[in-house]
């Protein structure tokens, strides 16, 4: 598979092209925006990765990366409405995620980027129960229902970013902020998730790494504060953008 930064290159200059030449402008209500990838070979996400985080909860930051996976089949278009079956404990993470764009294994820190098409931004929509108690304790059924990972609204390669690892992240649940940090809190940052996760598992074009979600998720509020039906959730992360989507 090529690139994908090349990928996106050409696509832009295309675009541009197109435009150059006095195409007409279709109005932005007029369009329904899709998901930036949709059949990524692997979604990879990063558990207990934000200082604020495991500071919430009192435990340890992690010396290691805590990973767990997605299906392909969870991701879903900005906009989509997020679904309520099968849960009474729906909860709410806001994430900045790594898009990968050339394949690599065992790579090293000092080269990590260069394996970096972009950044783009998910919910890691969770259903807590299924997470915590049922299922034998293990986590994939609660993180990877069908519309579990709303993406997008883009995806900004790395060099329209002045710092992944300085930009503010937040959620909003029906207008209110819930949860509100920077990406200066992530323990472990984009060369080190990627030297640790291509020891064990070849990195490919497309792949989507999330890389943890920051303080204020429902399930340590006292109360918890679980999505219900008609809630909307907006996850925004700076300079790439805000993504919304109804539960129903």
């Amino acid at each position: 598979m090529p690139d994908i930064r090349f990928i996106i290159e050409k696509s832009a200059q295309r675009i541009a092209f197109v435009l150059a030449k006095g195409a007409p402008e279709i109005p932005r209500a007029d369009v329904r925006l899709k998901a930036p990838i949709t059949n990524p070979e692997k979604v990879i996400c990063i558990g207990m990765n934000y200082v604020d985080h495991c500071t919430e909860q009192n435990v340890p930051v992690p010396k290691e990366p805590v990973i767990f996976s997605k299906f392909a089949s969870a991701i879903t278009d900005p906009g989509s409405p997020v679904s309520l079956e099968e849960t009474e404990n729906l909860d709410f993470e806001v994430e900045l995620v790594i898009v990968i764009g050339k394949t690599g294994k065992k790579i090293s820190e000092s080269d990590a980027m260069a394996h970096v098409a972009g950044y783009t931004v998910a919910h890691d929509v969770s259903a807590r129960d299924w997470q915590m108690k049922k299922n034998g304790g293990q986590w994939l059924i609660g993180k990877t229902m069908d519309t579990y990972c709303p993406l997008g609204p883009a995806i900004v390669t790395t060099d329209g970013i002045t710092d992944p690892h300085n930009l503010g992240i937040r959620c909003r649940l029906n207008g209110e902020t819930v949860q509100d940090s920077n990406t200066n809190q992530l323990v472990h940052k984009t060369p080190a998730a990627l030297a640790f996760i291509s020891r064990f598992i070849t990195l490919r074009p497309g792949d989507l790494i999330l890389t943890g979600t920051p303080p204020g998720v429902g399930c340590f509020r006292k109360p918890p504060l679980w999505l219900k039906k008609g809630d909307v959730v907006e996850v925004e992360v700076d300079e790439i953008g805000c993504i919304s989507n109804p539960i129903q």
